[in-house]
């Protein structure tokens, strides 16, 4: 149990009360909650499971010492295995263990997470070269941890997408990440479940999905005592001026009703103050790696840009 609060003397109070009813012993102050190591530092905190990478890659890549610069081969192409299942029982196995270390604290590895996640049922042997890519690189950053300071003491959001990233099924991803005090909180990529006609469209779905987050970032926020009230709005960055100008516009003239909802949901958190949208350069979004496989420079730039960094 990991007890949270502002007042010191109510912790005390709920620990006794606690004590006084159940058998249990107070740690002190958390080291280690679900697997994920909380280091303090000078400037802030850092949540690392670079124990969680090293028994992933001892069980599931023993004796391989090479390593990986980027989590995917932008030169693969992967797609359905019509043939024999190659391992299926152990990728699937592999495929749970990077789910849990990409949920807690590796945004980084989300968009890889995710595309090889989709062959689950029956990989081939092209998969298994995509999934041992991802273990080199795991392998390559396996003390990497997100690095949480004081400043900037606001949270603040990424928006982008990739259109039609699946030749097969013509469906776009979308990726978002919230920042608070220089790291990420939140984070998802996903493949989107309508196709999008335009990369316009593709980039708008996405700001949609980066604006229900950002709606429940502020609800939750609400209930955090010691932060400034009244609440300011969340700024979602994105990367396409068209989408921007499409969200900011009072006016739909689409035929499409699935964009038409979209808009008005947008509509509606700008309207109310939740969200404000400002525009990005490409170069600058670090929800780009969740979209698609980037190289060196883009992810090692994008994963600073995170709060992911190398523990000292």
């Amino acid at each position: 149990m990991l007890i949270i609060g502002s007042d010191d003397k109510m912790i005390r109070s709920t620990k006794d009360m606690l004590k006084a009813r159940f058998d249990m012993k107070d740690m002190g102050l958390a080291d280690v909650i679900l697997g994920v190591k909380i280091i303090r530092t000078q400037t802030g905190l850092v949540l690392s499971q670079s124990h969680y990478v090293d028994k992933i890659l001892e069980k599931f890549n023993p004796g391989d010492t090479s390593v990986a610069q980027t989590p995917i081969d932008t030169s693969q192409h992967l797609s359905k295995n019509r043939g024999e299942s190659v391992a299926q029982l152990e990728y699937s196995r592999i495929i749970g263990s990077l789910m849990y270390l990409m949920s807690c604290t590796r945004p980084d590895l989300a968009y890889a997470v995710s595309r090889l996640s989709r062959y689950t049922s029956n990989p081939s042997s092209e998969h298994w070269k995509g999934m041992t890519r991802l273990l080199r690189y795991l392998r390559y950053t396996r003390n990497y941890g997100l690095h949480y300071g004081q400043n900037p003491a606001v949270v603040e959001g990424f928006s982008d997408a990739n259109w039609i990233s699946d030749t097969k099924d013509s469906r776009s991803t979308s990726g978002y990440v919230f920042t608070l005090g220089g790291a990420a909180i939140s984070w998802k990529s996903s493949k989107q479940t309508l196709i999008a006609r335009s990369t316009m469209e593709s980039e708008f779905i996405a700001l949609d999905k980066a604006g229900e987050e950002a709606e429940w970032l502020r609800q939750f926020l609400e209930y955090v005592p010691r932060w400034p009230k009244p609440l300011t709005a969340i700024c979602i960055h994105c990367d396409c001026q068209s989408a921007i100008g499409r969200a900011q516009s009072a006016m739909y003239n689409g035929r499409s009703r699935h964009m038409r909802r979209r808009h008005n949901t947008i509509r509606q958190l700008l309207s109310t103050g939740v969200i404000t949208i400002d525009y990005v350069r490409s170069k600058d979004n670090i929800a780009d790696p969740l979209t698609k496989g980037l190289s060196r420079e883009v992810v090692h730039k994008s994963s600073m840009g995170m709060g992911l960094k190398p523990l000292e």
